[in-house]
């Protein structure tokens, strides 16, 4: 079974953008990605991250009061390669909890006489 993906924007930072009407450009976004794997019980992993965005005070911006979580994800998701980045990391942090890792024990040397018991 694959796993999904959840995109959520928690919060963003603004400019101000002049000329009167346009309100502001969005520079920053926060976000996370939350990854489940759709068993019973599903096991997760989730990232928070953060995006920078350019901006250019010739381009037709969208008012803020306009925005939506759909367009805002778009923004986040057309930078180069970060849906592969999130996604591959989700998919790593979900198999690590599916096949926890076996860590090595100190054993005594089998030459070693045992420590006297009292």
């Amino acid at each position: 079974m694959s796993n999904t993906y959840v995109w959520t924007v928690t919060g963003m930072s603004t400019l101000p953008a002049p000329p009167a009407p346009i309100n502001d450009y969005v520079v920053w976004a926060t976000y996370t990605v939350t990854a489940s794997n759709g068993a019973e019980p599903p096991i997760t992993a989730s990232i928070a991250n953060n995006a920078q965005f350019s901006i250019s005070y010739t381009e037709n911006p969208i008012p803020y009061d306009e925005l939506t979580q759909e367009i805002v994800l778009g923004w986040i998701q057309d930078q180069p390669g970060i849906v592969s980045i999130i996604q591959n990391t989700l998919d790593q942090q979900i198999y690590v909890q599916e096949h926890p890792p076996i860590n090595p024990m100190p054993t005594p040397l089998p030459w070693s006489e045992p420590p006297p018991t009292e």
